[in-house]
């Protein structure tokens, strides 16, 4: 291996190790036996929240719960983005009319939204995945209208010398032009799509009950450790959706868009 690639292992290891040791350090020296449930040791994590499989089976289900509901959420609210900016592409009345809109529905914090979707909808499965699409959709737009609107002038006019039609040019020069920024705002969003299902589950109590409600449950009860592996479980969701989607974009896009990293 080269030296920049052992440089990449071994500083995100090094800082892990560093984080882990001041956690030791804290929760051994700096915290009370009675106040040590804010931050338990991490082995004492790893053995209550992962090694005991009851609880290691109840947090997976609860953690495939608020996954089911954030990737339901997350591909309603890719289509309905991308077709929303495809459609302010091709007409500027269109992006003047809804994009206010789209930008004042990202201005107003979820958590007043949230009681409201309750009142109106109810507390079930369909009220979560509104909460996901409501905090994820913003990004999906913005990227893709970018994307969009990031086509080469010069290949435009290329298309239009040979009377390329409309749905031509958007099929065979800016959708493909738009994909890296595409696959951008999907990986923002889907950790955002994680976001608001947890917080959805704090609202929405009723039904069966997501990785969001277990952290609650488990901050009630002053059980740090499950609290914590709760916590590791659903920060590992949001990295793997983050993860999928990068993969999905080097598959897709290929090796053909390479951004300057100097």
């Amino acid at each position: 291996m080269t030296r920049r690639t052992w440089i990449s292992i071994l500083m995100p290891v090094g800082f892990a190790a560093a984080v882990l040791a001041l956690w030791y350090i804290t929760s051994a020296f700096l915290l009370t036996p009675s106040k040590r449930f804010i931050l338990p040791m991490p082995h004492e994590i790893v053995v209550v929240a992962f090694l005991d499989p009851e609880n290691l089976l109840d947090l997976l289900r609860q953690l495939g719960t608020s996954a089911l509901v954030a990737m339901s959420g997350l591909a309603i609210a890719a289509a309905i983005g991308i077709l929303t900016a495809v459609l302010m592409s091709q007409s500027k009345w269109v992006e003047t009319t809804l994009y206010p809109y789209a930008v004042a529905l990202q201005s107003v914090p979820i958590l007043a939204l949230v009681p409201l979707i309750a009142f109106a909808l109810g507390y079930g499965f369909g009220s979560r995945i509104l909460v996901v699409i409501l905090i994820s959709i913003f990004p999906i737009i913005t990227n893709t209208l970018f994307g969009l609107h990031s086509a080469s002038p010069q290949m435009k006019d290329l298309f239009r010398l040979k009377k390329a039609s409309r749905w031509t040019v958007m099929t065979r020069l800016q959708f493909p032009a738009a994909l890296p920024a595409l696959f951008t705002g999907l990986r923002i969003s889907a950790g955002m799509a994680v976001v608001g299902a947890i917080v959805a589950d704090f609202f929405f109590r009723k039904g069966e009950s997501g990785i969001g409600l277990a952290i609650d449950t488990y901050r009630n009860l002053l059980n740090g450790e499950m609290l914590y592996g709760a916590i590791i479980l659903a920060s590992l969701l949001g990295l793997a959706a983050f993860w999928l989607f990068g993969l999905l974009s080097r598959l897709v896009v290929g090796k053909w868009y390479q951004p300057d990293r100097r």
